[in-house]
């Protein structure tokens, strides 16, 4: 899979060539290929993950893999939490947003990539229909009409602010029909409200 570079991450940030944060938590990181493009510019890289497979290969990457329902509770916070193609993919969306709100440094930063159109597809549902229990508010049929409300109805609620958004590929594994899948991804460079 690949989301985006470390270059790319600087970029919709406006930050230095020589950034450099303390901690970084990509949650539901995968296999950590694109945790990996940013694990450089980060002292720790922490992980979450439900598949027990792939915390296996994202433990022998060297990254430290956070229990899914206790990585919001350090003291001490993290510099930066991704959230790349998960909130279309977690039963509670919502509370996973406010929980970043939380688990970040004063001056942190938040990435969201969500893959365009916007259809939520819950794979560990507890109902067995895969809907998500939260539901986001997005509304419109294209990409720049779901962006904006994204920006508008979920993440300014919450209170994050918006640094810059962007439309990227979004290449990841195929399956038993195709080698892989194109997609385009709405991608959020987010702060907190001032």
């Amino acid at each position: 899979m690949f989301v985006i570079s470390d270059q790319q991450f600087r970029r919709l940030f406006h930050l230095a060539d020589d950034y450099r944060g303390e901690r970084m938590l990509d949650l539901g990181a995968g296999d950590g290929a694109t945790t990996a493009l940013l694990s450089n510019m980060f002292d720790n890289v922490h992980v979450t993950e439900m598949s027990w497979p792939m915390k296996r290969i994202l433990a022998a990457r060297g990254f430290a893999v956070e229990d899914v329902e206790g990585w919001n509770q350090r003291t001490d916070g993290y510099d930066v939490i991704c959230a790349l193609n998960l909130l279309d993919r977690c039963s509670r969306p919502l509370t996973l947003l406010e929980q970043m709100k939380g688990a970040l440094k004063a001056n942190g930063l938040v990435l969201v990539a969500l893959a365009w159109p916007f259809r939520p597809y819950v794979e560990f549902s507890s109902n067995g229909d895969h809907q998500p229990e939260q539901l986001l508010d997005i509304r419109g049929q294209s990409l720049e009409d779901q962006a904006s409300s994204m920006m508008e109805n979920v993440l300014k609620p919450i209170g994050f602010r918006v640094v810059s958004w962007s439309r990227l590929p979004y290449l990841c594994e195929g399956d038993l029909e195709r080698t892989f899948y194109h997609l385009n991804d709405m991608i959020f460079a987010l702060k907190l409200s001032d």
